[in-house]
C-alpha cells in the first residue's frame, strides 16, 4: 500500500504569531517555524500502519517555500520513506482553491492508495483542503476522524458529531483527515535523523509538476481587510459589599452570558 501524508510548515503554535498588515499573510519570520502538529499526527497514523504491515510505503508531500525543506525533512526522520515538496515563488499567498489543485497534482505525481491529512492547519485553519483534494482526485473522502482503521481495500473511522458519533467507511483509493483526538506523533530518534539525510527528497516547481494551475489567475477567495488585534481592555471589577452575587448575575444577564 502507498500512503501519502500531507504536511505543512507553520509558525510555532506556542510562539508569537503575527499577520503582515500589508499582505494579510502570516509573518513567518516573526516566530520559529515547525511542522504542524496535526500533520505529525496524520503521519503517525500512516507510520503505525506501516509498522504493522511491512511493505507499506509512506511518503510526505508539502507545498512550501524552499527554506521549509529542513522542517519537512522531520517527516523523514520520523519514518517516512520519501518526501515531495512543491516549491514555486508564484504560489506565495495561494488561496485554498489553488492550494488544493496543486496538492492534488502533487499527490497524483506521487501515486497513492490513501491520502491522510490533518483536519485543519494551525495557521490558516481553513479546514476544507481534505474535501477539495478528494474532489480533484475523484476519490472517496472521510473527514474529521477521531479514530482510524486501515484495512486491505478500505479505510474506516469514527467522527464526532453534535448528536454523538458516526462511523464512516471509504473504499480505497481515498482521502481522510484526522483530528487531534489521534495519538501524539513519535519523536525522531538519532538513527532516524541520520537516515533522513539519505532518503529521497524530491523538489519540484509548478511547471515541473505539470499542474494546470495559474497562480496569477483570479483567486477564489479575496482578502478585503486586515487589521491589528486591538489591545486587551481591562475587565469589570466587582467589589463585594454584600451584593456581589446580584451584581455578577446582573452583569451576566446584561452581556447575554447567562
Amino acid at each position: 500500500m502507498k500512503i501519502v501524508v500531507l504536511v505543512k510548515e507553520v509558525p510555532d503554535t506556542y510562539g508569537d504569531r503575527k499577520l503582515s498588515l500589508e499582505t494579510g499573510l502570516a509573518d513567518r519570520a516573526a516566530s520559529e517555524r515547525v511542522l504542524d502538529e496535526i500533520g505529525e499526527r496524520a503521519l503517525e497514523v500512516a507510520l503505525s500502519y506501516a509498522d504493522a504491515n511491512p511493505g507499506t510505503e509512506v511518503q510526505v508531500v508539502s507545498m512550501a517555500a524552499e527554506a521549509s525543506a529542513a522542517t519537512i525533512r522531520k517527516g523523514l526522520a520520523m519514518g517516512a520513506a520519501s518526501a515531495l515538496q512543491v516549491v514555486d515563488e508564484g504560489l506565495a499567498g495561494a488561496d485554498l482553491g489553488i492550494t488544493a489543485r496543486v496538492l492534488a497534482a502533487a499527490v497524483q505525481r506521487a501515486g497513492f492508495d490513501l491520502v491522510i491529512t490533518g483536519n485543519l492547519s494551525t495557521d490558516g485553519s481553513g479546514g476544507v483542503i481534505p474535501a477539495m483534494l478528494a474532489e480533484h482526485l475523484g476519490v472517496a473522502q472521510a473527514t474529521a476522524l477521531s479514530a482510524v482503521t486501515i484495512a486491505e481495500g478500505e479505510v474506516s473511522g469514527t467522527r464526532a458529531t453534535d448528536a454523538g458519533t458516526a462511523q464512516a467507511t471509504a473504499t480505497l483509493p481515498a482521502v481522510i483527515s484526522i483530528t487531534e483526538a489521534l495519538p501524539d506523533a513519535r519523536f525522531p530518534n538519532f538513527k532516524g535523523i541520520m537516515a533522513a539525510k539519505k532518503k529521497p527528497f524530491e523538489t519540484v516547481s509548478l511547471q515541473g509538476l505539470g499542474a494546470d494551475v495559474d497562480p496569477a489567475s483570479a483567486p477564489q477567495s479575496i482578502l478585503t481587510a486586515v487589521s491589528e488585534k486591538p489591545p486587551r481592555g481591562a475587565g469589570v471589577k466587582i467589589t463585594d459589599e454584600g451584593d456581589a452575587g446580584e451584581k455578577l448575575a446582573a452583569y451576566l444577564i446584561e452581556n447575554r452570558l447567562a
